[in-house]
C-alpha cells in the first residue's frame, strides 16, 4: 500500500481518547445510577441484558481493575456470568461456602444457595453499585468471587482426571485474582482514589 493509500485509511479512535471515553461514561453512569431513581438503576442494571455484554467490553473491559470502569467492567462481567450459567454456579458456590464462611455471609447470597438466588445476588450487587454503596457493592462481589474460588478449588482437588482439575484450578486462581481487585477497589473507593 502507498503513502497515499494508507493516509486515507480510517483508524481506530485515538487511545487516550479511548481511555477518556470510559471513565467518562462510567462517572455517568454511576451518577445517573445515584440519582435516585428507580427505573433508572433497573435499567442500568439490564444495560447488558438489551445492548450485550460486547458494547460494555468494548468500552471498559481494558481499563485497569483499579479504575471506575474496570470494576464496573468486573461486575457487569461477574453479573453476565451468573445469569449464563446460575445453577452451576449456585452448586460451586454451595460446596466453597463451607469453607469461606466469612466470605459467605459477607456475599449474602439466600441460603440454600440456588440459581434464583445467586441471579439475585448479581442484580442486588449491580443495583448496590449504583444505587447504594459502591465500596459495599464491591466486597460482596469479591466475597462471592472467593467463595467460587475455594468452591472450584475444592472440586479440583477432587477430581480424578488432571486436565478438568487444571481447568477448575485455573478458573479458581481467575475468580481469586478478581477478588482481590474488587476489595482493593472498594478501599479505593472509600479513599477517594477510584476514578
Amino acid at each position: 500500500m502507498g503513502l497515499a493509500a494508507a493516509e486515507g485509511v480510517a483508524g481506530g479512535l485515538d487511545p487516550a481518547q479511548r481511555i477518556e471515553a470510559a471513565h467518562v461514561t462510567a462517572q455517568a453512569l454511576l451518577r445517573h445510577g445515584r440519582s435516585g431513581n428507580d427505573e433508572v438503576t433497573a435499567r442500568l442494571v439490564a444495560l447488558t441484558d438489551v445492548h450485550g455484554l460486547d458494547a460494555v467490553a468494548h468500552l471498559w473491559a481494558d481499563r485497569p481493575a483499579d479504575s471506575l470502569p474496570g470494576v464496573l467492567w468486573r461486575l457487569y462481567a461477574l453479573r453476565a456470568g451468573i445469569h449464563r450459567d446460575p445453577g452451576g454456579l449456585a452448586r460451586v458456590f454451595d460446596v466453597g461456602r463451607r469453607r469461606a464462611p466469612v466470605a459467605e455471609a459477607i456475599a449474602g447470597v439466600a441460603d440454600p444457595p440456588g440459581q434464583d438466588e445467586v441471579r439475585a445476588l448479581a442484580d442486588a450487587v449491580l443495583t448496590g453499585a449504583f444505587a447504594g454503596d459502591l465500596a459495599v457493592a464491591l466486597e460482596r462481589a469479591g466475597a462471592f468471587c472467593r467463595v467460587l474460588a475455594t468452591g472450584w478449588a475444592v472440586l479440583a482437588d477432587d477430581e480424578a482426571e488432571y486436565e478438568q482439575a487444571t481447568v477448575l484450578t485455573r478458573r479458581a486462581a481467575g475468580l481469586l485474582r478478581t477478588a482481590g481487585q474488587l476489595e482493593g477497589a472498594a478501599a479505593s473507593w472509600r479513599g477517594g482514589t477510584l476514578h
